[in-house]
């Protein structure tokens, strides 16, 4: 392994039976940085969190984490690790401040040092005058804090963050935003599985975007949004009449089509020009829209280009 990688993945399999659930996934992580997988559920994201933090088998590849090897080491990786997971791991009944030092005497911290360190922790996550409160007064955003607060305990070099943000309201996402960029900052390696197309813009320094148990596509934020061109023509056409005649007429372009909502998103590759040239053609064949709008790339352009649908929940939950 290069001393620069703090995970590296490769060849990944992992099936439940008949049903294949990664196909191959190769993937490398640098220290310091964050990596977010980006996907819907379904996708295979928290399978490769399960395996990375040795909470599940797999069947195939080589995964190593801090240097250690997930299958042979896994003690070693557990040492190394933080793992905060879609649901709070926390006990309602407790206060924030005695969830900390019930888990800092997990970590055989010696009574005095898990004290200390739930108080580091606490003003660390804005948790101060919530401290001798039960739990089960959080609201949601504190208790994600807290969660990650708890997984910060032993100070790991690694941490796996797996849809911290899910359910928070905006205000909540943003503040566990700014704890993630503090722990980067501190040189933490962070991956991060997210359904968020946002989060993962704002927040990682390189982005794997993940369908059907596979790598997609990976890069920047700025280098994915490159594949799908520099703009973004959306048509919004009258009635589905006038959408079949559309989809006909623009046969010739590069577009992603939703038959239910009556859309039609073109890649522009030559500015204005071409631009001109759509809406003249849309006019002489009498198709008749509703609106029209021009995007810049975003990562929901990516999943249209390389999947044929947008990044939304599906109905299959991840494994």
């Amino acid at each position: 392994m290069s001393e620069n990688n703090a995970i590296v993945i490769e060849g990944l399999t992992k099936s439940y039976k008949d049903v294949e659930v990664l196909k191959g996934i190769d993937l490398k992580v640098e220290r310091g940085t964050m990596l977010a997988l980006l996907g819907p559920n379904g996708a295979g994201k928290t399978t490769i969190v399960r395996i990375l933090s040795t909470l599940l088998k797999y069947d195939s590849g080589k995964v190593t984490v801090h240097g250690y090897d997930v299958k042979d080491q896994a003690h070693e990786v557990r040492q190394n690790i933080g793992l905060t997971s879609q649901y709070a791991a926390l006990d309602e009944f407790l206060t924030g401040m005695d969830n900390l030092v019930m888990m800092g005497r997990l970590f055989h911290l010696s009574k005095e040092d898990a004290n200390k360190r739930a108080h580091e922790l606490l003003e660390q996550f804005d948790l101060v005058d919530a401290a001798n409160r039960p739990v089960k007064t959080y609201s949601g955003g504190m208790r994600r804090r807290l969660d990650l607060a708890v997984s910060l305990i032993p100070t790991p070099p690694v941490i796996f963050l797996d849809e911290p943000t899910t359910g928070l309201d905006p205000r909540s996402r943003l503040a566990m935003w700014n704890v993630i960029k503090k722990l980067v900052e501190a040189d933490v390696t962070i991956l991060l599985t997210t359904q968020y197309l946002e989060e993962a813009d704002q927040l990682a320094d390189k982005i794997a975007v993940i369908d059907n148990g596979k790598v997609i596509a990976e890069g920047t934020s700025d280098e994915l949004k490159s594949k799908v061109g520099n703009e973004r023509l959306e048509l919004v056409i009258k009635d589905s009449e006038n959408f079949a005649r559309a989809v006909s007429v623009l046969a010739n372009y590069k577009f992603i089509k939703n038959d239910e909502e009556r859309t039609i998103n073109i890649t522009i590759d030559s500015g204005v020009q071409e631009i001109a040239k759509i809406l003249s053609l849309i006019e002489q064949n009498s198709v008749q829209i509703e609106s029209l709008s021009l995007h810049k790339p975003t990562l929901d352009d990516v999943f249209l280009q390389l999947t044929g649908h947008e990044a939304e929940d599906k109905k299959v939950e991840d494994k």
